[in-house]
C-alpha cells in the first residue's frame, strides 16, 4: 500500500492553487501553521484541529529494556512522545475512499 508523500511544498502548491496567494505567501502561510502547531506541542499543548484529528504530547515514565542482541536490561530515560489520533470523520473518509477504490 505505497502511496505517494505529501510535502511542504506540495501544501504549498494547494494553498497558491485553491487560495489564490502568491507562492511566497502560499510558502508563508504554511510554515507559519505549521510552526505554531509545532510550539503549542513543544509547550506540551495538545492540538485539536476539527475533523481531522488531534495531536497530543504525552510523558512516558522511566522503564526497562532489553537489548535485542544481547538481552541486557538496560533503562529507558523517561520522554515526551506526541501521539496523533484521527476525528472520527477522518477516519470516516479514508474509509470511504478505500471502499470507492474497490
Amino acid at each position: 500500500m505505497a502511496g505517494r508523500t505529501v510535502t511542504r511544498a506540495d501544501l504549498c502548491e494547494a494553498v497558491y492553487q485553491k487560495v489564490g496567494l502568491s507562492r511566497s505567501e502560499s510558502s508563508e502561510l504554511v510554515e507559519m501553521v505549521l510552526r505554531e502547531i509545532s510550539d503549542c506541542l513543544a509547550r506540551g499543548e495538545s492540538v485539536k484541529l476539527s475533523s481531522f484529528g488531534s495531536f497530543v504530547v504525552r510523558a512516558k515514565g522511566q522503564r526497562m529494556g532489553r537489548n535485542p542482541k544481547t538481552g541486557e536490561e538496560v533503562p529507558i530515560e523517561p520522554r515526551r512522545v506526541m501521539v496523533f489520533k484521527p476525528s472520527n470523520v477522518l477516519k470516516q473518509r479514508i474509509n470511504e475512499s478505500l471502499s470507492a477504490s474497490s
